[in-house]
């Protein structure tokens, strides 16, 4: 491949979900260890939730069309939560909690700030009419209906609706197994005295939190030599260990950088060069089969390549359903003149002024500036050839969405 041609993001990303085949494997795992995890089959709901009316405050539990101002009623029972009711002694009022089962005979409850207390009995103090302050059966999901459908990563309120349904173990895709390399002999591990010429290795380290974060394993870790024969041979290692292969580096046009070399030699290499910034120097290929995903070497572009064009390739192959990023719509609060053909995602955070949101760039975006990430609270998106000023509209992804 020459690599002339630059490939838009939107075509990159297209490539790369056509070649993205899911796991097929299946896992049984408990519902305390099912948080990240994604759903393999539907799951249905075997009985009404909540499965009768109930009360969703403290109060009393009365007959709307028996009330008259001023009446007191006689308490007849109390139901605390999770207590089985009689049926409700016409003319009287039945003190209940929230999550009390509403007894029959009645259909509405009062709050018992709206209710005095007297020798005779509550006078309610409040206007009443049949429904209010009850939740009804079924009214959350109902017996039958599809709760979570295939495809579904796994967050704490999937866990809890799994948990409402009375589901103690959930059948999830096993996780990717992901290999990562780290290319240059440059680099060393923290807690390593540098010597002359040497850098301490952060994509490492930023490849393992984002991996984690998307729910992958990680297979192998390791940091490739500056020799062709070396980055062939841990390459051939890593995709007989690993259903992925992330790089770091060695995908530009340097004499070094013997990832993108090696792909080529071996049949393997189906792109090169985004049309974006950071990150126009990305690859993808493969090794003895097995995916490889050549990101840059600086460690801005490590992040950004890895947001915008590794994860929807990895939800897919993890099995989620639909990964889609909506971004929002929030007035620039800089200024930007770009005669770039390619498009540019600025680390950036939003501010408010009052009542006003606007996204604040950070002053220096090298791509070789990582600090800038932890000032950032998401990236705003600045498009080819686009004169971006205060007040513009632009497009604003925050980490959290990213990463959800």
């Amino acid at each position: 491949m020459t690599g002339q041609q630059l490939t838009s993001l939107e075509e990159a990303i297209a490539l790369l979900l056509e070649r993205a085949d899911p796991v097929t494997e299946r896992e049984i795992v408990t519902l305390a260890e099912s948080l990240g995890r994604i759903l393999a089959e539907d799951q249905y709901v075997p009985a009404d939730v909540p499965p009768a009316d109930n009360s969703g405050v403290d109060g009393y539990a009365v007959c709307a069309s028996d009330l008259e101002a001023g009446h007191a009623l006689a308490v007849s029972a109390r139901i605390p939560a999770g207590q089985a009711p009689a049926a409700m002694e016409p003319g009287t009022a039945v003190r209940l909690f929230t999550g009390s089962e509403i007894p029959d005979g009645a259909d509405a409850v009062v709050m018992q700030e709206h209710v005095k207390v007297t020798d005779a009995g509550i006078v309610i103090q409040t206007e009443v009419s049949a429904g209010q302050n009850i939740r009804r059966r079924g009214q959350d999901l109902c017996a039958g209906d599809v709760a979570l459908a295939r495809g579904s990563r796994i967050r704490p309120q999937e866990m809890g609706v799994l948990a409402s349904l009375g589901t103690p173990q959930v059948p999830v895709w096993r996780r990717l197994r992901v290999a990562i390399l780290n290319t240059g002999d440059e680099l060393v591990d923290p807690g390593t005295a540098l010597k002359p010429g040497q850098i301490y290795n952060s994509n490492r380290f930023t490849l393992l939190g984002l991996l984690a974060q998307a729910g992958c394993d990680v297979a192998l870790c390791e940091t490739l030599r500056d020799t062709r024969e070396a980055t062939r041979a841990t390459l051939v290692r890593a995709a007989a260990e690993a259903d992925l292969i992330i790089t770091s580096g060695g995908v530009s046009v340097g004499e070094e950088d013997h990832v993108r070399a090696v792909l080529e030699e071996s049949g393997g290499l189906s792109l090169w060069r985004l049309a974006i910034k950071p990150g126009k120097p990305l690859a993808f290929g493969e090794m003895d089969g097995t995916p490889v995903l050549g990101l840059p070497g600086n460690p801005a572009s490590v992040l950004v390549t890895f947001l915008m064009v590794g994860l929807p390739y990895l939800r897919k192959r993890q099995g989620v359903a639909a990964y889609q990023i909506r971004g929002e719509q929030l007035p620039a609060g800089f200024t930007v003149a770009s005669t770039s053909v390619r498009r540019e995602f600025v680390r950036a955070r939003k501010v408010r002024d009052g009542q006003q949101v606007t996204v604040a760039a950070y002053p220096n975006q090298s791509s070789g500036m990582l600090s800038s990430a932890c000032w950032a609270d998401g990236l705003a998106v600045m498009p080819e050839h686009t004169t971006v000023s205060p007040g513009d509209m632009i497009t604003y992804y925050s980490f959290a969405e990213l990463l959800g």
